[in-house]
């Protein structure tokens, strides 16, 4: 799939996860583009890019959502974006391992539009786990079965 590519919200997206897309994107020759309002430091390659967006609620999000194709992949934790990404008919994926699907989006949606009315009414509801080498092991065999399945 020539035209295959990956995208990564970036602001969030833990190192080690934007490491081993590196490493996939080195070995099977895949572009990757990263997209945040702050500059993250990427491996100097034609096959990697950078894009600096201005600042502002969801505009890395709207960027990838503008310029996604079908069948890319995109990597991120923010449940709209990847619901967004869905809709384009892309895959999407967090950095924990867990794709999301049209299966799976409306609930996540709907736990993490809980969540928030739970903080909005002042009540603390931690935030997410330290990310870890099971989280890195996740992603890793969730990347290479995407991976597996697109370029054969």
């Amino acid at each position: 799939m020539d035209n295959f590519k990956i995208w990564i919200d970036a602001d969030a997206c833990p190192k080690d996860a934007k490491e081993l897309v590196f490493k996939s994107a080195a070995r099977l020759s895949i572009n990757v583009c990263l997209v945040a309002n702050a500059y993250i430091p990427i491996p100097i390659t034609p096959l990697i890019r950078f894009v600096h967006v201005d600042q502002g609620a969801d505009v890395a999000d709207q960027y990838i959502v503008d310029h996604v194709s079908e069948q890319d992949l995109v990597i991120t934790a923010d449940i709209p974006l990847a619901a967004k990404v869905i809709e384009k008919s892309a895959i999407a994926i967090n950095p924990r391992g867990e794709v999301y699907t049209e299966d799976n989006i409306s609930e996540r949606l709907s736990m993490r539009d809980f969540m928030s009315e739970l903080r909005d009414s002042g009540m603390n509801t931690g935030g997410p786990a330290p990310y870890g080498a099971n989280d890195r092991q996740s992603f890793a065999n969730g990347l290479n079965k995407i991976l597996t399945q697109i370029l054969g």
